[in-house]
């Protein structure tokens, strides 16, 4: 046996008096988790499938001087499996079911409702609206809502970005009537690699349901491969990007119903770390000429549901947040919001590229994406936000809403 821990979510701990991590399964196959007292961590990297049982702690000892026993090294695999956190049998068989039950089922299972916003249809009715009555009247150099091709909107819940949502959805929805296909461009927060994954599941809402535009699914898997772009699927089952969006497409549209083509857009860490840039990656390029020729075809909007920055020591920085690291924070962040607004994708992935994306911008991938899908066309920025991360108010998510025409 050779055991290898899969990508997993982690959290610093204290449990007792002990400290340690957290662990859990990111695609929630399994409400389990497992605490790694401080002591054993360093164990959890040489799981790679290379080393045995006898390698593991003879490893582990080489390394901290710390005497492990095997028993205790065979404690921590078997609470690990149990929690689906190893890269074997167990998981993938357990991996495998639920994909097949996920496909099977009539549409995607709400993830927020009872949660970022109410169940209840009419509740959520209530909710939303309220937002918008609470606007100030529209001011600024903001284009006719005829011309809106495309917006940037948050994803993050609804009780801290609420304003911002109505903000930019307020500007597309007299359009909506005549839009026949969302492409709906979300942040995947587990997957890395600048991965694209769709799905074939319809989304639903408390609404109701809107269809997947099937026929667009298919061309994207018929060029870039199913591995490529369906192995991730399930992502799209407890992912909440897409469905934050969704929820206020569906309000605007009442009745109506438009096809969605929904697409989870992994990390561009990759590419901020290395030599190579998004446009030079194959698959990204072949989507986005399949996703232009959709477009082309009939009427649509692009929607990059994205937050911006995540600062503060609830992301790992040390410093806490203030007035003066708050509005420096303000003045890079509209720094980027310029370059989307110019509709560059390219000088957009290089700003943060330069600054080695310290500020950890989510939406980057499916900003960039959607830039480049509407290929140059101007931006407006309708709205801005620093939402609180913490209960001591030291860190923030920024939010943007922006629309494109």
């Amino acid at each position: 046996m050779q055991p290898k821990l899969r990508p997993v979510s982690s959290m610093p701990l204290v449990y007792g008096r002990e400290r340690g991590l957290l662990l859990s399964d990111p695609l929630k196959l399994t409400d389990q988790a497992v605490f790694i007292p401080e002591t054993f961590v360093p164990i959890l990297s040489l799981m790679d499938g290379t080393r045995n049982l006898a390698a593991l702690r003879a490893g582990f000892e080489l390394r901290t001087g710390v005497p492990i026993s095997e028993s205790t090294i065979q404690q921590i695999l078997s609470e690990l499996d149990v929690a689906l956190l190893l890269d074997n049998e167990h998981f993938h068989q357990t991996l495998t079911l639920a994909l097949e039950q996920f496909r099977q089922a009539p549409y995607r299972p709400l993830i927020m409702a009872g949660k970022s916003y109410p169940a209840d249809p009419e509740q959520l009715r209530a909710k939303l609206q309220a937002y918008f009555d609470c606007l100030p009247p529209q001011a600024g150099d903001v284009p006719s809502p005829s011309e809106i091709k495309g917006l940037i909107c948050p994803h993050i819940d609804f009780d801290r970005g609420g304003s911002v949502y109505a903000r930019v959805w307020g500007r597309v929805a007299p359009i909506l009537e005549r839009v026949e296909l969302v492409v709906l461009l979300g942040t995947d927060h587990i997957a890395g690699g600048g991965r694209l994954t769709l799905t074939r599941q319809h989304y639903a809402t408390p609404w109701g349901v809107l269809p997947t535009a099937e026929d667009v699914v298919d061309q994207l898997v018929g060029a870039l491969g199913e591995e490529a772009v369906l192995r991730d699927e399930l992502h799209h089952r407890g992912e909440h990007s897409i469905e934050a969006a969704v929820v206020w497409l569906h309000y605007l549209l009442g009745d109506r119903r438009c096809e969605l083509v929904p697409i989870l857009c992994g990390s561009f860490q990759p590419f901020i770390a290395g030599g190579i840039q998004p446009h030079d990656d194959e698959n990204l390029s072949v989507a986005v000429d399949i996703l232009r020729q959709a477009i082309a075809s009939r009427s649509t909007l692009v929607v990059a549901a994205a937050d911006l920055a995540h600062v503060g020591p609830a992301f790992g920085d040390p410093v806490p947040l203030g007035l003066h690291e708050r509005g420096m924070l303000r003045a890079h962040d509209e720094q980027l919001m310029a370059s989307i607004c110019v509709g560059d994708a390219e000088a957009t992935f290089e700003q943060i590229r330069q600054e080695g994306d310290r500020r950890r911008v989510c939406g980057l991938p499916p900003i960039y994406l959607s830039l480049s899908l509407l290929g140059g066309t101007k931006g407006y920025p309708v709205g801005y936000m620093q939402c609180p991360a913490d209960n001591s108010g030291t860190s923030v998510v920024s939010i943007c809403g922006v629309v494109f025409a």
